[in-house]
């Protein structure tokens, strides 16, 4: 028990040690208080990789994405996600059904559901539940995991997953914690820094596919490949990315508008 005779010492106390502590939030951008980082993974990078995979094996031309909630982190993914599949098949179109959740297996379900009556045979998620590609194991179309290996829990429908691996981040700022050399700052790592992961892939998969697969994680890796090199046009055939040049991070950061080939509208 603190105990101290003037109650607005325990206050300033307080707060003094409010801010020993470090704060480090996932995917967040504010950081007005000095003892709070920030820090997110290009989970875009690993959409590049699914969408060449998704384009190559669709048999419908047609490709599903669950989504969880309307932001930029969601919306990049979809759109690079659909970017590399256009490169591999100009034919197919991108089906988007959202969740409005990050984890809810009854309703990633009934969004998985959603999307094979409408024709997808390859679904991705950027949402954490197994449900999506277990329905996509009963339905006998492809799926790709997020967030972990899912390959166990659908053995012939999952293809591939994009995992986050924070572990290393973690335990580099936890001892800069312990040592005194902890500093703010924002963090945002890709497949080079081993920060997006991308599991196993199937044998399914045709061998010239997974060479390809693990060149373009190597290019990703490099930076020789960027997931959003122009040309890149919006839905209304508006030119987003000239050709030959990349996407900076602060397009890349309040990216809220589809590319062309991803059907419907970004709910407000």
């Amino acid at each position: 028990m603190y105990e101290s005779p003037d109650p607005f010492q325990f206050l300033h106390d307080s707060n003094k040690h409010f801010h020993l502590c470090k704060f480090e939030h996932a995917t967040g951008y504010k950081r007005e208080h000095p003892n709070v980082s920030t820090y997110a993974a290009r989970f875009y990078e690993g959409r590049t990789i699914l969408g060449t995979i998704a384009g190559t094996m669709t048999k419908s031309n047609v490709i599903g994405y669950v989504a969880s909630f309307p932001i930029p982190e969601v919306i990049r993914g979809i759109n690079s996600f659909t970017l590399a599949a256009q490169k591999v098949n100009p034919n197919i179109k991108t089906k988007i059904v959202w969740a409005f959740t990050w984890y809810d297996p009854g309703k990633e379900a009934e969004a998985a559901k959603a999307l094979i009556d409408q024709g997808a045979d390859v679904i991705a998620q950027h949402t954490d539940s197994t449900a999506i590609v277990q329905i996509a194991e009963k339905a006998g179309v492809y799926a790709f995991g997020q967030a972990s290996d899912m390959d166990k829990f659908a053995p012939k429908a999952v293809l591939t997953s994009v995992e986050n691996n924070w572990g290393p981040y973690y335990v580099d700022r936890v001892k800069a914690v312990a040592n005194g050399t902890w500093n703010q700052k924002d963090t945002w790592h890709g497949i080079g820094d081993g920060m997006v992961v991308i599991s196993d892939l199937d044998s399914q998969m045709p061998a010239d596919l997974r060479s390809k697969v693990k060149k373009l994680q190597a290019d990703l890796a490099s930076g020789k490949v960027h997931s959003f090199t122009g040309p890149i046009y919006d839905q209304k055939g508006n030119l987003m990315v000239a050709e030959g040049k990349t996407a900076d991070d602060g397009m890349l950061a309040g990216m809220m508008t589809y590319v062309k080939g991803v059907e419907g509208d970004i709910p407000k």
